[in-house]
């Protein structure tokens, strides 16, 4: 892909559009890197830090971004990973010369107290070129002051230094003189064909980090991404996507805690120049399981342990009950705050960070969980005693409050109503649970459980099936007046509570894609849940149809659908939360949601085409 960017200043500059962006990270936080060569997002030390760039929020010079760019005009410019591994490259091409601009945050393998590190690596592969960079950090969500100053360093190597009120402060090292002007630090250098200079952004750091040292620790985080990536045991079609798919969830992992982060950022609307802002930078247990289900199923298995680890401890804290979010070293999240300062993407604000829904009661985390939990143990995980103890503990939860009306899967701000989902993963939940204590040869009070888990299928074909409309409904009281289906009921034939053929279902899939699917982008729903805005098709609804529809045995149709949604993917091959009418892209990004839906989908459809379905895509 490429892309002809105008001259653009700190100023001035309008942020790219979502969709026009790569990833990096160090299993502690992400940076986005857009096509002209400017990280607009990064929040440090960790993901849900407060900010240091974010200017992909604000078009004022509120929000602070680094750029590193040549002087190339009228190039093309070419972004894309380094193979198998989250190194992102990008390169500007003329007639007269070539450079390429190498992203990366290496990943402290083996020494915690080596300083998080953002390096940026320039190559002069042609020609002769004159380099630009400026860095402009605006702490604290850009709310607190900051001053840059120039330290004294080695003839030929330069350090600069960011300080702030609250007394954090950043070290910028450089191949070049660096120059501060007011709040930030500058460059301007020229490069001849052959030629690296290294420009790293770090906590305070008296080590020396050359060209030659920065291709060290590029060749070393190369090598660990794809150390980790051939552990894959994915090898069907479609592989690249897919394995791209899953080192995007490995970004969203904590290697300190084992937790999993829903997405990268924070305040991308979710429809256009709207209220739906919300932070993303926390641990959902349903978002985080499905996660390690994805994972699991391409054989990574590390990370569910890490995980199952870390929310064990979260319901032993908590006698059972699990919270709907928590902040990724296992707190509680802030309560909702605007950042009225920043003028938001497209004009979209409030943009908030903290969430209150953290308070909110969702049924349906515990099934997500015990799904999980499940599938670990099936690809060769363990139960620790203590783990197990703790799942009794959920799953006497659900059997005491499964009847209880929630907030359900998407949210909503309003009353808690009795939604089909809920009651669903409530049955998976016990389910599962009741699957693994007899695979695993596990104490548990079986009748009860047995007992319950018939009551709550009962529960859904008495309360959920609606005989006038010839189909289920997404909660409990609906009537042809209502859109009464939701994205969220795709998920029945996929935990295997009805199957995939069943006349039933599938009035119900009818319905789904006559209401809410606009050529296999599906909507969660289209009802009034409060808030002002349209939102864009969701993502990993759009890749729960295309399964479903394999499961249905509907072959070319899934592969069909699946092949157009992929297309929407940007030219890296991630996905935000959402796909707006035009095609661009809605929501935070990259969103753990989407990922592990394509492969999830891709995973099946591959296997049901390799089985003996229409051969009319071979």
């Amino acid at each position: 892909m490429d892309d002809r960017p105008g001259e653009r200043s700190a100023e001035t500059r309008q942020p790219s559009a979502i969709r026009d962006h790569g990833a990096i990270g160090n299993l502690e936080t992400v940076a986005l890197v857009d096509r002209d060569g400017a990280i607009d997002y990064l929040c440090w030390p960790n993901l849900d830090s407060p900010s240091v760039f974010t200017a992909l929020l604000d078009d004022a010079g509120q929000g602070g971004l680094f750029w590193v760019r040549p002087e190339l005009p009228d190039a093309r410019v070419i972004q894309m990973y380094v193979p198998e591994t989250n190194v992102l490259m990008t390169r500007w091409m003329n007639d007269e010369a070539s450079v390429d601009l190498i992203d990366l945050m290496p990943v402290n393998v083996e020494d915690d107290d080596t300083p998080p590190r953002l390096l940026r690596q320039v190559i002069c592969t042609r020609g002769t070129v004159t380099i630009d960079m400026r860095c402009a950090p605006r702490f604290d969500y850009g709310r607190e002051g900051r001053k840059a100053t120039i330290l004294p360093s080695d003839e030929g190597y330069s350090r600069g230094q960011f300080d702030h009120d609250s007394g954090l402060a950043l070290t910028l090292h450089a191949n070049a003189a660096l120059i501060a002007e007011d709040c930030d630090l500058t460059a301007r250098f020229t490069m001849s064909a052959g030629e690296r200079a290294a420009i790293v952004l770090s906590n305070p750091d008296d080590v020396r980090i050359d060209a030659e040292a920065a291709h060290a620790i590029i060749d070393a985080d190369i090598e660990y991404w794809r150390g980790w990536s051939r552990q894959s045991t994915y090898r069907g079609r479609w592989r690249e996507t897919v394995e791209r798919s899953a080192m995007v969830l490995k970004l969203l992992t904590s290697r300190r805690h084992g937790s999993i982060a829903a997405a990268a950022t924070f305040g991308l609307p979710e429809a256009k120049g709207g209220v739906r802002n919300w932070d993303y930078r926390a641990t959902w247990i349903r978002d985080s399981s499905f996660t390690v289900y994805a994972l699991l199923r391409m054989g990574f298995g590390a990370e569910a342990q890490a995980f199952t680890r870390w929310v064990m401890g979260r319901v032993r804290e908590d006698d059972g009950r699990l919270g709907v979010m928590y902040a990724l070293d296992g707190g509680a999240i802030a309560e909702e705050q605007s950042l009225d300062h920043l003028g938001g993407f497209g004009g979209a604000t409030p943009i908030v960070v903290g969430n209150d829904a953290h308070d909110q009661i969702q049924h349906d985390i515990y099934g997500a969980l015990l799904d999980a939990t499940y599938l670990s143990s099936k690809y060769g995980g363990t139960v620790s005693h203590d783990g197990w103890m703790a799942i009794v503990d959920v799953v006497d939860k659900v059997c005491a409050t499964w009847e209880q009306p929630d907030s359900g899967i998407w949210e909503v701000r309003g009353p808690p109503r009795h939604y089909l989902h809920s009651r669903l993963m409530n049955w998976v939940a016990v389910d599962r649970a009741l699957r693994l204590a007899e695979k695993r040869s596990l104490p548990a009070p079986f009748v009860r459980w047995a007992e319950t888990r018939t009551q709550i299928h009962q529960d859904i074909w008495n309360s959920f099936w609606n005989e006038d409309l010839g189909r289920f409904v997404r909660s409990k009281g609906d009537t042809p007046e209502d859109l009464a289906v939701d994205g969220a009921m795709l998920m029945m034939p996929l935990v295997r509570f009805v199957s995939p053929v069943d006349p039933k279902w599938l009035a119900t899939l009818e319905a789904i894609a006559k209401d809410l699917s606009d050529d296999g982008h599906v909507y969660r729903y289209k009802i009034d849940d409060g808030l002002p805005g349209r939102e864009g098709s969701f993502v990993a609804c759009s890749f729960w149809y295309v399964e479903c529809l394999a499961r249905a045995g509907r072959l070319d149709e899934a592969r069909w659908n699946f092949e157009k949604l992929m297309a929407y993917g940007n030219h890296l091959g991630l996905f935000a939360e959402e796909i707006a009418e035009d095609g661009s892209f809605l929501g935070n990004f990259p969103q753990a949601f989407s990922h592990l839906a394509l492969i999830s989908a891709a995973y099946y459809l591959d296997r049901a085409l390799d089985d003996g379905g229409p051969k009319a895509w071979a």
